[in-house]
């Protein structure tokens, strides 16, 4: 397949840019850097630095590259920020992903796959969190991911446009090549990563009186290679399948404390920590069921345990201290 990966230069989109061209497809990669890396991006790929705010240039790319097929990674998505500043989020992350919607539906592109959030689901009725579960996003970030759910069901009713959107919960580790290099950072096992560093004094832990067995918050973490391969399923389930929607996530739960002592454990490093006060809108605990996509697509996840994330992690990110800058 031809397949336009918007985000490509990012810490997920990179890797699944891997898995498409590993899988035999070739791949256009449509980025701004804003927050991607043209190092990340593969060598095999087409890449084009643009905007997803200016129209004519997603058009003038699929005049040129006419994929079939397109992943929408790109989007700003802190959720702290989008709290903060929910005209950025509920405004570019829906208009930009609009643009790229009508492009597609006017240059004939068969399959979308658009990635979603865990985010959808701010109160989870049920633990762990199946798609039947009510949508009820959890900040403006969520919204704009909700927004542009509903917008794919409008182009799946009207134009026949097949999607898949698939609902993240952490993703998590890094390949032996991409790995994760935000600015700033705001995941908990690079930022505990760069304690081990020494790039940071300590970790705070937000909250140890949670009900949870160590009274930390529990949360569930993907490795950033399964989340690539449930892409690449989901990709060719579109060409049988008219509408998909997943919730990823390894269906473990581990907790912030645990996220700690496992990176001492790794790195041997002893990695300060620090009890802090809880933080506004944490659930104590957030954990995926993902046993629609593994019944369905056969969906497996190499990286079910918590150790093995992070010993990928530590390896890209001693070996890259400064991130792809180095």
């Amino acid at each position: 397949m031809r397949v336009l990966v918007t985000g490509g230069a990012g810490y997920i989109g990179s890797v699944a840019v891997d898995s498409l061209i590993a899988d035999g497809h070739e791949v256009a990669v449509f980025d701004n850097l804003y927050m991607g890396h043209r190092a990340a991006v593969n060598e095999k790929a087409q890449f084009v630095q643009g905007d997803l705010a200016n129209k004519s240039e997603i058009d003038a790319l699929m005049s040129d590259f006419k994929p079939d097929s397109i992943m929408h990674f790109a989007a700003y998505s802190l959720v702290g920020e989008s709290v903060e500043n929910p005209f950025k989020y509920l405004g570019d992350n829906t208009l930009n992903g609009l643009n790229l919607l009508q492009s597609a539906v006017e240059n004939g592109v068969e399959r979308f796959i658009l990635s979603s959030t865990a985010n959808l689901f701010d109160e989870p009725e049920q633990i762990p969190i199946s798609e039947k579960e009510n949508l009820v996003p959890g900040s403006p970030y969520g919204e704009s991911k909700f927004f542009l759910e509903r917008s794919l069901h409008w182009m799946h009713k009207t134009k026949g446009l097949r999607y898949a959107a698939l609902r993240y919960f952490n993703a998590a580790g890094c390949t032996k090549v991409r790995g994760e290099d935000h600015d700033p950072e705001t995941h908990l096992i690079p930022l505990v990563l760069q304690v081990a560093l020494g790039q940071r004094e300590k970790i705070m832990m937000f909250g140890a009186d949670y009900e949870t067995p160590d009274g930390t918050c529990v949360r569930d973490y993907i490795h950033v290679e399964d989340l690539a391969q449930a892409h690449i399923l989901a990709l060719k389930a579109l060409t049988k399948n008219e509408v998909l929607h997943y919730n990823l996530g390894n269906g473990n739960g581990f907790s912030v404390k645990e996220v700690v002592e496992t990176v001492r454990e790794v790195t041997g490093h002893p990695v300060p920590a620090e009890v802090a006060p809880r933080r506004a809108g944490d659930p104590a605990i957030l954990i995926a069921d993902s046993s629609k996509i593994r019944d369905e697509l056969g969906w497996q996840p190499k990286y079910p345990d918590l150790k093995p994330i992070i010993e990928s992690a530590w390896a890209w990110h001693s070996a890259n201290p400064t991130g792809y800058e180095g």
